[in-house]
């Protein structure tokens, strides 16, 4: 709800009733999709792992053929369907999920050697992100690496296979970054935002600009200016910096808290699933909602480098929005199969 309210407020010289009302079909549509999820058969689901995540690999290959991706602000990301825009990158952050936890499951007796327990796990990690950084998308790509890495963590996974190889990624991750002209230069401009006001920092010096003006009341629902020309992404990446002008500080860290109590809650209920196929597919769909959410927040108070990334429930988008719908939906879904386990027949002698 706050998403929608504020939405309208940051659309304002962008057509704001219409941008409203295409985010309204797609809470609709993200509400069924995970009301839906929050039932479905977990087994069932189980059991189509590998189609679903052939389907993800699929679409992250289509985006990169020409005439079928689509291409905006030099990211091949997208897939058009008419007026419609698909994001693959969104949807193989759940076939990353589901096929991490059916494999840790079926896997659990190998989990302590090389090949069953970590080579293979990292090949299916790597060949998502691997897909996602040809776009190139660099922020989703770190995002599906940690999420993969802490999981193979909860797994069972060694550290003595996980520190070094991550270590050499993050190395390999930086090296890419240095040599990518636009990403380096956002890092640059993150350590000297000041100095690149006008320029490369411009946007993210606008947003800390709102969050100043802001204060601790806000100036009034409807009432900022940043937004106004200013916050080129006001109502996408930069939209929390709208509700802390408008809204204040009191409103904007209630909704951190909120991000930290849904993590801390379902952390804390996640000790008591016995199963680990469910708890991987939990804790993964946890991380994927509030690691996203930190990575967005980090980035528009100045606390890491600027990285397209929209902020769960509130940005605009429908992808992003069904995506992290259905991972509730998943939390949902493990937390009332605990509450409720199923009865165990008795074997007849």
């Amino acid at each position: 709800m706050i998403g929608l309210v504020m939405l309208f407020s940051a659309g304002a010289v962008r057509g704001a009733q219409d941008l409203l009302v295409k985010q309204v079909v797609w809470v609709l549509i993200s509400l069924i999709v995970g009301g839906y999820v929050s039932f479905v058969d977990l087994d069932w689901l189980r059991n189509r792992t590998y189609i679903i995540f052939a389907l993800c690999l699929l679409g992250l290959v289509l985006t990169l053929i020409p005439g079928i991706g689509v291409k905006v602000n030099g990211a091949q990301r997208w897939i058009g369907l008419g007026s419609l825009r698909v994001q693959p990158s969104e949807f193989a952050k759940i076939g990353l999920v589901l096929l991490l936890a059916k494999y840790f499951a079926d896997k659990q007796r190998e989990i302590g050697s090389f090949v069953q327990g970590f080579f293979i796990p990292s090949l299916i990690i790597g060949s998502v992100c691997l897909l996602i950084l040809l776009q190139p998308d660099f922020g989703t790509c770190f995002l599906c690496g940690a999420v993969g890495a802490t999981l193979l963590f909860q797994a069972g996974v060694g550290l003595r296979w996980l520190l070094p190889v991550a270590g050499l990624a993050v190395a390999a991750f930086s090296i890419l970054v240095y040599f990518d002209p636009v990403r380096i230069r956002r890092v640059t401009s993150f350590l000297d935002v000041e100095a690149n006001a006008n320029d490369s920092a411009y946007q993210l010096w606008q947003g800390m600009l709102a969050f100043g003006v802001g204060g601790i009341e806000g100036v009034g629902l409807g009432m900022g200016r940043q937004q106004m020309y200013f916050l080129p992404e006001a109502h996408t990446d930069f939209i929390f910096p709208v509700i802390g002008e408008e809204l204040g500080l009191l409103t904007t860290i209630s909704i951190l808290l909120t991000f930290l109590l849904l993590f801390f809650t379902v952390g804390l209920k996640l000790r008591q699933v016995s199963r680990m196929h469910e708890y991987l597919l939990a804790m993964g769909a946890l991380l994927f909602v509030v690691l996203q959410a930190i990575i967005n927040i980090g980035v528009v108070t100045g606390c890491l480098p600027t990285k397209g990334m929209s902020l769960p429930f509130i940005s605009y988008g429908g992808s992003n929005l069904v995506v992290t719908f259905i991972f509730v939906g998943l939390v949902i879904n493990v937390m009332r199969k605990k509450d409720n386990p199923s009865p165990i027949q008795a074997r007849e002698l």
